[in-house]
């Protein structure tokens, strides 16, 4: 009998310690995560969640938010990448470079404009926003806007572009 209570201790110990080693959240971020979000994509529409769209003047300090719609962003696993402003009889066209990462951790999506010239690692200001979606053909992120004392967000909806 003492036998089987220390093979029966030894099993609950051995199962406690496993559940402790498995990753925690690993099924929350699981779609959430760098090489999801690699790729060339097209901003296919600007919605607003607790902010008129009317309030809103611009978008990543560039142009309007309407001159986004249609652009195309292409991502390196790299970290290196650009945006494509398609230009309209009120939007210039653009090419802007940027570096940018995710973080798993807090599930966001950070980019720094680059200039002629610039080094990312020189570079200090940049935009988070919060990488709510990103799977094999569809990219959602959400920028955090200041509009009285809720939350507010600019979500920006894009699709994977065809190769």
């Amino acid at each position: 009998m003492k036998r089987l209570l220390v093979i029966a201790a030894i099993l609950c110990s051995s199962l406690m310690v496993l559940q402790g080693c498995s990753p925690k959240g690993a099924t929350a971020g699981a779609n959430l995560k760098r090489g999801n979000v690699s790729g060339t994509w097209v901003l296919n529409d600007v919605t607003f969640d607790g902010v008129p769209a009317m309030n809103v003047k611009s978008l990543f300090n560039e142009a309007s938010y309407k001159c986004f719609i249609g652009s195309t962003w292409k991502l390196t696993n790299s970290g290196n990448g650009t945006y494509l402003l398609p230009g309209t009889a009120d939007c210039p066209t653009k090419t802007q470079s940027i570096f940018w990462s995710v973080s798993t951790a807090d599930q966001t999506f950070q980019f720094k404009k680059l200039y002629e010239g610039d080094k990312a690692k020189n570079v200090t200001e940049g935009y988070r926003l919060i990488l709510s979606e990103a799977t094999g053909d569809r990219l959602v992120l959400k920028s955090p806007v200041d509009y009285g004392k809720n939350p507010a967000y600019i979500i920006l909806n894009f699709t994977k572009a065809m190769k």
